[in-house]
C-alpha cells in the first residue's frame, strides 16, 4: 500500500509543512517572480526551507511547484523547462526528507492563474493537458501523493483531478482556498467540494490559506457536519497579513497555531499544517501539540 495511505489507516493524525512563498520571500525572493525559477536558480534556498520544516518535524512536505503547470509558467526564466522544473523540485523534496525515514513528499498544484471559459481566456481541454503535464513530471520524480490546493473553481480543480488521476493512481487531496468565509472567491462551499471529490475518488478534502483561524474552523466543522469521517487536509495561514513598512507581518504565533490545529484535529483533519506566514517555529509548535 502507498506510505501515505499506510499512515492515514493507521489513525495518525499527519503534520504537513508551512508556507513556501513568504518563507522564500524572506529569504530574497522578490514579489512577482516565479517561485518555481529558484528550483534552479537557487536550489540551496528551497533545500534549506524545506529541511527546516524536516527539523521542525513535518511528516510531508510539498514540492515547490504551486505555479509549475506550463500557463502559469509563461513569462518565466525558465517556462521551457516545465517538465524539468517539476522533477527537479520532486528531487529537492526528496533531498530535505532524507535527514527522516518517514518524511512523505506531496506534489503541488496550484490554479493555473487564469480563469477557465466562459470567465476567463483558459479553455477546459487546455487546463487538463497543463495539469495532466505537471502531474506526469511529478509522479515521474517520485511523489508520494498529489494535493491540488488552493482552487477556488469547481471546473479547474476538476480538471487538476483528472489530469492527476490520468497519470497515476497515487493517493490525491483537493484542498480549496475559502477567501469569503465558508465560500471561495466563485462561491463554491466546503459541502459541495467534499460530496464531489469524495465521489470523485480523492483521499481526502481540505481547505488551505483563506482567512483568520476562526474562519478556517467553520469551514472544517462544514466539511465534517457534512461527510463524518472523511479525512481533512487543513492549513490555514498564520492570520491576515498587515504591512509594516514595506514589510508583510502575520501575527499568529506558533502557539495559536497549535491549539487551532487541535481542534481542527478534534473536527476530524488527519493532515494539518500552515500556509501563509506560517514558519518553521510554527510547525514545531503543531508537531509538539499534536504528538504529545
Amino acid at each position: 500500500m502507498n506510505k501515505f495511505l499506510e499512515r492515514l489507516n493507521s489513525g495518525e493524525v499527519l503534520v504537513a509543512d508551512g508556507a513556501t512563498g513568504t518563507n522564500l520571500q524572506k529569504a530574497g525572493l522578490i514579489g512577482g517572480m516565479h517561485t518555481e525559477d529558484w528550483v534552479f536558480d537557487h536550489p540551496e534556498k528551497i533545500l534549506d526551507l524545506e529541511k527546516a520544516f524536516v527539523a521542525a518535524g513535518s511528516d510531508i512536505i510539498l514540492t515547490c511547484t504551486f505555479g509549475g503547470t506550463r500557463p502559469r509558467m509563461k513569462g518565466a526564466k525558465h517556462s521551457d523547462k516545465v517538465m524539468e522544473i517539476n522533477k527537479r523540485a520532486v528531487e529537492l523534496a526528496r533531498e530535505a526528507a532524507s535527514a527522516r525515514d518517514d518524511v512523505l513528499v506531496a506534489g503541488s498544484i496550484g490554479p493555473i492563474g487564469q480563469l477557465l471559459k466562459p470567465y476567463g481566456p483558459i479553455d477546459i481541454d487546455d487546463a487538463k493537458a497543463a495539469f495532466t503535464e505537471q502531474a506526469r513530471a511529478l509522479v515521474e520524480g517520485g511523489v508520494d501523493l498529489i494535493v491540488i490546493e488552493t482552487h477556488f473553481a469547481f471546473e479547474e480543480a476538476t480538471a487538476a483531478f483528472e489530469g492527476a488521476r490520468a497519470v497515476a493512481d497515487l493517493p490525491i487531496v483537493v484542498s480549496f482556498g475559502y477567501d469569503r468565509g465558508t465560500r471561495t472567491m466563485m462561491g463554491a462551499k466546503p459541502a459541495d467540494v467534499v460530496r464531489k471529490y469524495k465521489a470523485m475518488g480523492a483521499a481526502l478534502a481540505g481547505a488551505n490559506c483563506g482567512t483568520t483561524l476562526d474562519n478556517m474552523e467553520a469551514v472544517v466543522k462544514e466539511y465534517a457536519d457534512t461527510e463524518a469521517g472523511f479525512p481533512l487536509w487543513i492549513k490555514p495561514n498564520a492570520g491576515l497579513p498587515r504591512l509594516e513598512g514595506a514589510e508583510t507581518i502575520y501575527d499568529v504565533t506558533p502557539g495559536q497555531m497549535a491549539e487551532y490545529a487541535m481542534k481542527y484535529a478534534a473536527l476530524g483533519a488527519r493532515v494539518v499544517g500552515g500556509c501563509c506566514g506560517s514558519t518553521p517555529e510554527h510547525v514545531a509548535a503543531i508537531v509538539k501539540a499534536i504528538k504529545k
